[in-house]
């Protein structure tokens, strides 16, 4: 369940987008599905400038507390606000109703040094 056309970092988030405009950013399947039941959330405020591999926020399961990072450089331009009430969608949709965050990139060639869907896989099945 690793989708073809979107970005990944070795943290577990995927990136969609081509940079040209702004990124949507969530956690993966494999992320979602070690996680177990997601019960909070906490992301940043719209307007918030943050830096590839820094703390991007966090999300609480029933089994552990995991940090959030930054895939790329750039400001949030948008919040998935749906997961404060509802933060078992990105259990049900890792890939769609679940995402995270939307950054518009300081640099849209940023996402060329993140892995694609084949080096992954690689990673998840090491």
């Amino acid at each position: 369940m690793i989708p073809e056309d979107l970005r990944y970092t070795a943290e577990h988030e995927w990136v969609s987008g081509d940079g040209s405009g702004p990124v949507r950013v969530g956690i993966t399947h494999f992320a979602q599905d070690a996680l177990g039941d997601i019960v909070y959330v906490q992301l940043p405020e719209e307007g918030t400038a943050v830096q590839a591999g820094d703390q991007l926020g966090e999300i609480e399961s029933t089994k552990s507390v995991s940090e959030l990072y930054a895939p790329v450089s750039g400001t949030v331009v948008a919040r998935n606000a749906t997961l404060a009430d509802e933060p078992e969608l990105i259990n049900a949709e890792p890939y769609a109703a679940g995402w995270l965050v939307e950054i518009a990139p300081d640099d849209p060639g940023a996402l060329s040094g993140l892995l694609d869907a084949e080096a992954y896989k690689a990673l998840t099945d090491g």
